[in-house]
């Protein structure tokens, strides 16, 4: 039997849920933790056997059990790059270790394995939490949605097997199933994971949900409108992952020298061994001090001094609704020394409302009878000035009448029948005086009309759209119209004043009043009005010829070009729009604007921590080889500072996964 709408009762709501499940992966779920594992067991069993003077054959089979369960994988691994003619790292340490082994020294060999083995397993930890901080998104979107079926029917699919146009249910309580749009049905829908916003929002026919938001008390009827692996969650995973594979310029050029690097220290390794057996020295101790210093001379800190700090910046950014597209991009974001921000849609919502209702002198009109003639007149409209006004009606709880005769002329406005009057709305230069249709006249009219054209100039020259009201050919009001600055943009705007040390330029298409009156608003002085497409790029490229490294911030659709040609580009991407996921460097998910410079502030803490890495790596290795070469270093010691820088530098680059570091990108923004 199928289930309405109304057959599930609005207490069987499960509680709002504001944090995304997490999903963290375990220790020994890694084939390196394991194999590290076994190595420490093996260790340990040995290890006493042989400082309590038991056989030889007691102990050094188990040392060989840690050998082998601990090296076999980095063996492996460095004979396989070795036969693509790359000298890897991990094979210098096997090598070491069986060199150690070959003198004698088969517990220090075994402890560098052990050490060895256990930096890799907690490196391999590291990676796979990195992972899990973004894919836990995918926790969010529930695994099965209830189809609905020709005739009613109900069945539970997987929602990996939904297609676009099929129609699902989702009741009270449960997680959407799917990115789509509201057929039936009205609920508050908790969709802070998604786009960010603090209360549920309300959702009806025709209003869009998002696969892993938590519905409210009402039932849905949801007609899907993308894939799974398309929805917008998917995207967000799908990108950071993307973001995770590639390498930024620090580490390519780090990479690079580390070949050429591996190539002097074994050649480095071989003379520390050679000079000192023909001066005559002991071959025991020459082999041993190679050993050595092949162990601490290893770059493994420098290799991995750079990318934990930019990739746990990504997944940091991530979680927080800003996409990252590579390493690159994070590393480049915190070079920006200039931002230029796009308008509509960037600055301001992007969406017109309501801002002055003037009924006229002697039309009789109160404010809201004014409205609620221009409301029913555009209520059939699809055009935004028309929703807008309808918006503000209904923001008001007005009843508006059924309008009759609705014709609508493109560029001009619209006409129709409010209770027997008829009722125009539109444009004052192009409906008032224009020839659409014949004009009442005489000299009460006329000062009507006077009075009419002075409210529209007045609203216009304060950057608002003027709309002209008219009844029965007579001017009755004037209603303003403008996009909502966003209540972030001052804060951002001042923040990136300090970030960068120059105040942001406002580049945009839109008249050069509207433009200035915004960017009053906000702190903005360097205003580029009434610009194309092409004239937004040539102000961006302006500013890069001077030497300036330009973040561009814009909604990712007229602002691709400039998008492509700056330095860096952001795009609002309310819902993941597939233009700005496309065109920008990083997208904004949320359409949260503060969030820009905190993710300027995060990579340039990810920067900082990256010279922090390799300064740490560097002193490490040099007081190490330095020790070596000068006295003797106990090959236990050199394994212990080598690893330990090691592990030291990669947990200190993974300090940019914790909420803390996006708090204080946060403030270092507002500074």
């Amino acid at each position: 039997m199928s289930t309405t709408l109304t057959e599930r009762p609005a207490t069987t709501a499960a509680p709002r849920e504001t944090v995304a499940p997490k999903r963290r992966t375990r220790v020994f779920a890694l084939a390196e933790a394991r194999w590290a594992a076994a190595a420490t067991v093996a260790f340990l069993i040995a290890l006493p056997l042989q400082l309590t003077g038991a056989p030889a054959w007691a102990w050094v089979p188990i040392y060989a059990i840690a050998y082998v369960t601990g090296g076999w994988e980095p063996a492996w691994a460095g004979l396989t790059a070795l036969k693509e003619k790359t000298l890897d790292v991990d094979l210098l340490m096997i090598v070491a270790a069986i060199g150690a082994a070959s003198i004698g020294q088969v517990m220090d060999g075994a402890l560098l394995i052990v050490i060895f083995a256990t930096s890799g397993a907690l490196e391999a930890l590291a990676t796979a939490r990195t992972q899990d901080s973004v894919r836990g998104l995918l926790d969010l979107a529930p695994t099965t949605a209830t189809r609905l079926l020709d005739g009613g029917a109900e069945e539970s699919v997987a929602t990996d097997e939904l297609v676009v146009g099929d129609t699902i249910l989702i009741r009270p309580g449960e997680r959407v199933g799917a990115d789509g749009r509201v057929l039936d049905g009205a609920s508050d829908v908790d969709q802070a994971t998604i786009t960010g916003e603090p209360l549920p929002v309300a959702k009806q026919a025709g209003d869009e949900v998002f696969a892993g938001t938590l519905n409210g008390t009402g039932a849905l009827r949801v007609k899907v409108e993308r894939d799974a692996s398309d929805s917008v969650i998917a995207r967000i995973v799908k990108m950071v992952e993307e973001a995770s594979e590639t390498k930024a310029p620090t580490q390519l050029f780090i990479e690079k020298v580390e070949q050429r690097y591996s190539l002097g220290m074994v050649a480095a390794t071989l003379a520390v061994f050679l000079i000192p057996l023909a001066f005559g020295a002991a071959v025991t101790g020459s082999l041993l001090r190679a050993m050595t210093f092949m162990i601490v001379a290893s770059p493994c800190a420098v290799v991995l001094a750079t990318m934990p700090p930019l990739l746990s910046a990504i997944a940091n950014a991530g979680r927080h609704g800003v996409l990252v597209k590579s390493a690159v991009v994070m590393e480049r974001l915190g070079q920006i020394d200039t931002v230029a921000l796009d308008k509509t849609g960037t600055l301001t919502e992007g969406t017109p409302r309501v801002t002055d209702l003037r009924p006229l002198a002697g039309s009789g009109l109160t404010e809201e009878e004014l409205l609620v003639l221009a409301a029913c007149a555009e209520h059939p409209s699809e055009h935004p000035l028309a929703r807008a006004v309808v918006g503000a009606a209904r923001e008001r709880a007005l009843d508006l009448p059924v309008a009759e005769d609705f014709a609508s002329a493109p560029g001009i406005g619209v006409t129709a029948t409010v209770n027997g009057d008829a009722i125009a709305v539109g444009a004052p230069a192009r409906l008032y005086g224009g020839t659409s249709r014949p004009k009442a006249g005489g000299g009460a009219t006329d000062a009507l009309c006077a009075k009419a054209t002075a409210l529209a100039e007045e609203l216009e020259n304060g950057g608002r759209t003027a709309v002209l009201v008219e009844r029965d050919g007579v001017p009755v009001g004037v209603l303003g119209i403008a996009d909502r600055l966003r209540p972030d943009a001052a804060t951002t705007v001042s923040a990136l004043t300090t970030l960068t040390g120059s105040t942001p330029m406002l580049v945009t298409g839109d008249n050069p009043r509207a433009a200035a009156r915004l960017a009053a608003e906000v702190g903005i002085t360097d205003v580029r009005a009434g610009l194309l497409p092409q004239d937004k790029v040539t102000a961006v490229q302006e500013q890069e010829k001077a030497g300036r490294k330009v973040l561009v911030i814009g909604d990712g659709v007229n602002d691709a070009p400039a998008l492509a040609a700056a330095h860096t580009g952001i795009a609002m991407g309310r819902a993941g729009s597939d233009l700005a996921l496309e065109t920008a460097d990083a997208v904004i998910v949320r359409d949260e604007l503060a969030t820009v410079p905190k993710v300027v502030a995060l990579s340039r803490t990810a920067r900082r921590l990256v010279v922090q890495n390799l300064v740490i790596a560097s002193v490490f290795i040099s007081g190490l080889v330095i020790w070596d070469l000068a006295g003797t270093l106990p090959l236990p010691l050199g394994v212990l500072g080598h690893e330990g820088s090691t592990v030291i530098v990669g947990l200190n680059g993974l300090r940019l996964l914790r909420e803390v570091a996006w708090r204080r990108a946060g403030v270092e923004g507002t500074k």
